[in-house]
Formats: C-alpha cells, structure tokens, sequence
C-alpha cells in the first residue's frame, strides 16, 4: 500500500519491460521487485532502477516492512558488488 501523502513524483507501483541479457526475451518488473527472472532462460534480472525507497524517511511505512527490508537488502548487495569490482580492477 502506498501512503496517500507521498512527495514522489509516481505514487503508483509501475511495471517496466527488461531485456534479458541472456536470451533477449522481454521480462516486466514492477517497481517495488528487487528482481525477475526470465521465464525463457531463467536469468535472474536485477531492479537498478529502485527509487524513493533509498531515501524518504516514510519509505518503510509506505511500501511495508517485508519489501523495505528486501529492497535495502539489495540495495546493500548491489554497493558491495560495486565495491568488489572496484577493487578487483585496481588490483587487475
């Protein structure tokens, strides 16, 4: 449920249409997914486009407690991999 009062631009879940990287097929993921997998291959597809959730002070009271924590938890995977990955290239 999204609060009434909410400052962001969409106050709607959305859907987005991905390419998956693996076979090309189209995969649709909603907004408050962390990610989808590809009904024709099975690739895992990753939400990079997570918003307000990031930020706003009333995110985990607007979208509930079980995707807040999803979302942060991802949120907090995709800035380690970033920080592995910069540091294998400097070390590569």
């Amino acid at each position: 449920m999204i609060l009434q009062g909410c400052q962001s631009k969409s106050k709607e879940i959305t859907i987005a249409d991905k390419i998956c990287p693996q076979c090309g097929h189209e995969v649709e993921i909603f907004s408050v997914d962390t990610e989808a997998v590809c009904e024709n291959c099975g690739y895992v597809i990753y939400n990079d486009t997570l918003s307000c959730v990031q930020w706003c002070k009333y995110a985990r009271q607007c979208v509930g407690e079980e995707t807040y924590e999803r979302l942060m938890a991802f949120v907090k995977l995709r800035e380690q991999r970033k920080a592995e990955e910069a540091a294998n290239a400097k070390a590569g």
